[in-house]
């Protein structure tokens, strides 16, 4: 990864016990409020760990997990404290070739806020999706303030 120890970064992940903030109902809410802020038909909160990004909440169509390859939050969180934007991925040519452009979920706006521990380690993302393209950003500052909220609710041990 550009700028961070990326063994690191995976051992920030591990601590995660992911399985058990999956679903979280708290990070639920989240992703669904993220979603109502930008007007997108899917708002998610994903966890990006060697080989996979895993969806930890999400509302709309949207798969549990892809592999990190074709993962838009895997390359959101190259930029910890910024926002990846990304008005329309068929003519953005990091994605014109994505299976998730050219097929299902047809991802065509996407919007990703890093996830960073205490320590600095971007974990995943808070992203907002639409199917079409937008040169209309949603408010970054209330989804910025979503990311750090979801931030405290998954570096929290249960």
């Amino acid at each position: 990864m550009i700028g961070t120890d990326e063994t690191a970064r995976q051992a920030a992940v591990d601590r995660l016990d992911l399985p058990s903030k999956r679903w979280d109902e708290r990070l639920q809410r989240i992703a669904e409020r993220a979603a109502d802020i930008a007007g997108t038909p899917i708002g998610a909160i994903s966890v990006v760990d060697r080989a996979r990004q895993w969806m930890i909440a999400k509302r709309g169509a949207v798969a549990d997990e892809v592999p990190r390859a074709l993962s838009f939050c895997a390359l959101a969180i190259h930029r910890p404290g910024e926002a990846m934007i990304v008005p329309d991925a068929a003519q953005d040519p990091r994605f014109a070739t994505n299976p998730f452009v050219t097929g299902s979920p047809a991802v065509r706006f996407y919007v990703g806020i890093p996830l960073v521990d205490r320590a600095g380690y971007p974990l995943g993302a808070l992203c907002v999706i639409d199917h079409a393209p937008r040169n209309q950003m949603p408010d970054l500052y209330e989804l910025g303030a979503l990311a750090r909220e979801a931030e405290r609710i998954v570096e929290r041990p249960n």
